[in-house]
């Protein structure tokens, strides 16, 4: 993951974390919001509805001509003037009637387009009227639109025993309460039991389903929370009317009715971008200022740890703590590289010292030696067969000094730099042969054999410097290998040849191998040598254009392989 990444959701979480608990109780309060906007219409709703009922029970004291009625009917009057003055006094009764008491019509009066529309009365198979007639009370029937007008049907006992029947208009009342609105979309209607909405000519007519509504009413809720027409939803409550299978219903559109919510939500999903906008640039800002720091230093560490510790950090890119930490590195690289030359000063003394007192060693001995036989000579005391043998051990003498001085000064060019081989085309199968045939002696004292196996292939190299390597690498063999074998072996593809001296030594672990070919570096100090001559052996290899390596483990034996080019002669 990377570091903007990282900073980007610490941002978000430490932000987020606060909001989300503020965001949990909004949504709780909006729920409850929802309620109490719609609880607003139910309100609103039962206002209208306690109107009409108060509206309904003003009707007793508007009947007190019945009285009158009553008087007429005794003296076997027609009451039909008097219906006609009430008429008059009451705009919003349409029609008046007197019944007999089994429910027949009697008189009659009232506008003459409704008489028109409304046939003679008989009301005889009514089975409400006998209780009527004993309870002596109003009822008022079920709502019902005639010539474009709601209207309504009443019975009044009288107490003689008729009835009075009248028709009564809500138009006036409705216009009234259809003035009243809650937004610009939440009106007031008046729904009849089978949802039937009555609108008035002025009054907006939204496509309510008349079933949609007539389940809603069917509901234990008076709340109505989602109420779905062919191109908008609404919501609102009902409450019933004093009239028979009447509603009052205030519906508002959703849209309009919830807008400081859907508002709240904006906000709040707006307020939820900008922090997740604000975070992403403060992690971006962030990652830049901290990437650049940490990139560097990385990249210094990685240098650092390959031994590379010239490495050095601008300070300038560094910031607060960081720039204290470049500048602390700076001095960590710097003291490194005061205590790594000092550490191989100190080395490279130590090393230089053994070497010569080891070189001193090997030196004194065959010096001494070559100068006690040459005292024996000058004595003129030896015979002639001791002659012959103490000038046959000066000879050796003289070749141990003459090998050990080569090295030293091959160790010399190398360093100088001046160790160029002289190529030519070499017999590979004939110069190990003559390395066996030189070193067979040494392999027979320890009973090892020494197997060949190198096919006839001619070598681009100096043949000298390659005898000198495949040399080297057999007697160290033979050195450290006390039973088994030695074997040398080669072959070649299409780019180079490959030479491998196998032997079933002692070996080497991984940590023994890491410092094998370094100058004066001996694996085991018990061994006689000086440790230059894979030292010499591989800058030879690499002079070439080739390599020099090993595979081992320890009592398995090693495998050292020597690469060389193949060239154009």
């Amino acid at each position: 993951m990377s570091l903007f990444s990282k900073l980007f959701k610490m941002f978000l979480v430490v932000v987020l974390v606060p909001v989300v608990p503020m965001v949990l109780l909004l949504a709780f309060y909006q729920v409850h919001l929802r309620n109490n906007i719609l609880e607003t219409h139910a309100n609103l709703a039962q206002m209208v509805s306690s109107s009409l009922n108060q509206h309904i029970e003003d009707l007793g004291w508007r009947l007190a001509f019945t009285q009158n009625i009553e008087n007429y009917l005794e003296q076997k009057k027609s009451p039909v003037p008097l219906l006609q003055e009430a008429l008059t006094a009451n705009p919003d009764f349409l029609m008046l009637a007197v019944l007999s008491p089994k429910g027949k019509e009697l008189y009659r009066a009232g506008d003459k387009q409704v008489l028109s529309q409304v046939p003679p009365l008989d009301l005889s198979d009514d089975p409400s009227l006998p209780a009527l007639a004993e309870n002596k009370r109003l009822s008022v029937s079920s709502f019902d639109v005639v010539s474009g007008r709601p209207i309504s049907e009443f019975l009044y006992p009288l107490p003689n025993g008729d009835f009075l029947y009248g028709i009564m208009s809500f138009f006036s009342f409705l216009a009234r309460v259809q003035e009243q609105r809650i937004g610009t979309t939440g009106y007031i209607y008046l729904v009849d039991q089978d949802g039937v909405v009555y609108t008035s000519e002025y009054q907006y007519r939204p496509d309510f389903d008349a079933q949609t509504l007539h389940n809603a009413f069917a509901g234990r809720s008076y709340l109505i929370k989602d109420l779905k027409t062919a191109k908008e939803t609404f919501v609102g409550a009902y409450a019933p009317t004093p009239i028979l299978g009447a509603y009052v219903a205030v519906l508002q559109l959703k849209s309009e009715a919830y807008r400081s919510i859907y508002y709240t939500n904006i906000i709040l999903a707006l307020f939820l971008l900008t922090i997740a906008t604000l975070s992403y640039f403060a992690a971006l800002t962030f990652a830049e200022q901290l990437g650049e720091p940490i990139g560097a230093l990385m990249q210094a560490a990685q240098e650092v740890s390959v031994g590379n510790l010239d490495q050095k950090i601008d300070e300038d890119i560094g910031w607060g703590e960081f720039k204290q930490l470049i500048t602390a590195f700076n001095q960590m690289t710097t003291d490194l590289q005061d205590y790594q030359v000092l550490q191989l000063q100190a080395q490279v003394s130590q090393m230089k010292e053994q070497v010569f007192r080891a070189v001193a060693h090997d030196l004194r001995a065959p010096l001494l030696g070559l100068q006690g036989y040459l005292h024996i000579l000058q004595s003129g005391k030896v015979s002639e067969e001791e002659k012959k043998q103490y000038l046959d051990l000066m000879s050796q003498a003289a070749r141990d000094l003459s090998s050990l001085l080569e090295d030293v000064l091959d160790v010399s060019r190398v360093e100088a730099g001046v160790l160029a081989p002289q190529k030519q085309n070499v017999d590979l199968a004939q110069l190990a042969r003559q390395v066996i045939g030189t070193l067979q002696p040494v392999a027979e004292q320890k009973k090892l054999p020494l197997d060949l196996s190198v096919p006839k292939m001619n070598v681009w190299a100096d043949p000298k410097l390659l005898q000198r390597i495949i040399m080297n690498l057999v007697s160290n063999a033979i050195k450290f290998t006390e039973k088994g074998f030695v074997r040398i072996g080669a072959s070649e593809d299409e780019k180079c040849y490959r030479i491998t001296v196998q032997d079933s030594g002692i070996g080497m672990s991984a940590q023994e191998i890491k410092g094998l070919f370094q100058k004066y570096h001996q694996v085991h100090a018990d061994k006689p040598g000086y440790g230059l001559g894979l030292f010499i052996s591989r800058q030879i290899a690499q002079a070439h254009g080739g390599t020099l390596d090993v595979v081992s483990q320890p009592g398995q034996g090693s495998t050292f392989t020597l690469t060389l080019p193949k060239e154009e002669k």
